[in-house]
């Protein structure tokens, strides 16, 4: 079925429900899964100033790694965590045509239709522009 998966993560419940779901899907096809957080250039200045951790990774943060590691350990799944720059939904989508990835998992924000409309979503982006199949969780 599937042989690479990204799980892009963010720390909110969508996402993290978007993991648990990448790692069912994964555990049935025996796939690998890249663990994915996006570290949005215009965001990890200020966390790195804040907190002067290098990477911006906040303790709120690192606990929900534990959890999809923990999550992912069993379900005894072959996965691999990533830290990316760039543009949260850019990012993704280049780091899956590098990876040759077959399916990207990624949580919806549940923005309110005027929002998405100014804004636009991550998860929306995604879907538009990915050249592989894309997985919305809500």
């Amino acid at each position: 079925m599937f042989n690479k998966m990204i799980v892009a993560i963010d720390g909110s419940e969508q996402s993290l429900r978007a993991a648990e779901n990448a790692i069912v899907l994964a555990e049935k096809s025996d796939a690998h899964v890249y663990v994915v957080y996006v570290i949005d250039r215009s965001i990890s200045k200020t966390e790195v100033m804040q907190t002067w951790d290098f990477l911006g990774i906040t303790e709120k943060k690192r606990k929900m790694f534990k959890r999809v590691e923990k999550a992912a350990e069993n379900g005894r799944i072959s996965y691999e965590v990533k830290f990316i720059r760039g543009e949260p939904a850019v990012a993704i989508i280049n780091f899956a045509e590098e990876m040759d990835a077959d399916l990207i998992v990624i949580g919806s924000r549940g923005l309110s239709q005027f929002q998405q409309l100014v804004l636009g979503s991550v998860s929306h982006k995604v879907v538009k522009k990915a050249t592989c199949p894309v997985l919305i969780v809500k």
